[in-house]
C-alpha cells in the first residue's frame, strides 16, 4: 500500500461535541510514511500536521527517521517493546513526551501502540515514563472499581488514569466529557457494549453511565 500524501489524510470523527464508538477490531490498517509502521486513526483533524488519536503498530524493524513532537505526545504500549534512544518500553509501558521533545522511535520486533499526538501543548509540561503493570492502584469512584492515576497537572485540563473494574461495577460520565480505550473484559454505555480494542468518546454534558458484566480495564481520559 503506498502512504497517502498529507493533504489527502481524511478528517476522522474532527467534531468534538459529537459521540463516537468504534470497534478498532474492525478497521484497516493505513500506511505512515515509514513504510513499515501503520495506523488506525481514530480522531484527526489536518492530516499529518494536526491532532490524531490512532493506534499504531510497528513491523519488525519498524522505526521513524529523528523528529519533534510539537504540542506533545501520549503514548500507552499495548503490545511488544516500542523504544527510541532514551530506552525500550515494554507493554505497560505509559509515555508522555512534551511539547517539542526530540526522538527517534523504533521497534526491533514489533509492537502495538495507543498514541495521542498534538493534544498536550504547553512547555512546562514534564516527561513522563510508568510502568503500570507494577503501578499502585487506589479505590475508584464508585465501589468495585480501582483506578491507577498516569497524568494529571495543575494548570491543564486533562486527567488520564485507567481504571479496573470487577464485574457488576458501575459509575456515571465525568460532566467535563471522556474518551475510553477498552484493553480488556467489556463495558456498556445506552447504545451497546464494547469488547477490547473498543474507543468511546463523549463530549462534556453527555450525561449517562457505563456498567460492565464481566469487568475489565480501561485507559481513561477526562477533560481536554
Amino acid at each position: 500500500m503506498t502512504p497517502l500524501a498529507d493533504d489527502t489524510l481524511p478528517d476522522r470523527h474532527a467534531d468534538l461535541r459529537q459521540r463516537v464508538a468504534v470497534d478498532t477490531t474492525a478497521l484497516i490498517w493505513e500506511a505512515s510514511p515509514s513504510g513499515a509502521v501503520w495506523r488506525q486513526p481514530l480522531y484527526r483533524v489536518g492530516g499529518e500536521h494536526g491532532p490524531v488519536t490512532s493506534l499504531v503498530r510497528y513491523a519488525p524493524g519498524g522505526a521513524f527517521r529523528p523528529h519533534a513532537h510539537p504540542e506533545g505526545e501520549e503514548i500507552l504500549v499495548l503490545d511488544g517493546v516500542f523504544a527510541d534512544e532514551h530506552g525500550d518500553y515494554p507493554a505497560g509501558t505509559y509515555l508522555l513526551n512534551p511539547d517539542g521533545s526530540h526522538h527517534a522511535p523504533r521497534s526491533d520486533g514489533g509492537c502495538l501502540l495507543f498514541v495521542r499526538q498534538r493534544q498536550y501543548p504547553g512547555a512546562n509540561r514534564p516527561r513522563i515514563v510508568l510502568d503500570t503493570t507494577t503501578g499502585l492502584w487506589t479505590p475508584g469512584p464508585t465501589p468495585g472499581i480501582a483506578v491507577l492515576p498516569l497524568y494529571a497537572q495543575a494548570g491543564h485540563p486533562e486527567r488520564v488514569r485507567l481504571e479496573r473494574w470487577g464485574p457488576g461495577a458501575a459509575r456515571p460520565r465525568h460532566p467535563d466529557g471522556e474518551e475510553l480505550f477498552v484493553l480488556e473484559g467489556t463495558v456498556r454505555d445506552e447504545e451497546g457494549v464494547a469488547g477490547p480494542g473498543g474507543w468511546l468518546r463523549y463530549p462534556p454534558g453527555d450525561s449517562g453511565a457505563f456498567r460492565s458484566a464481566t469487568g475489565g480495564r480501561l485507559y481513561v481520559r477526562v477533560g481536554g
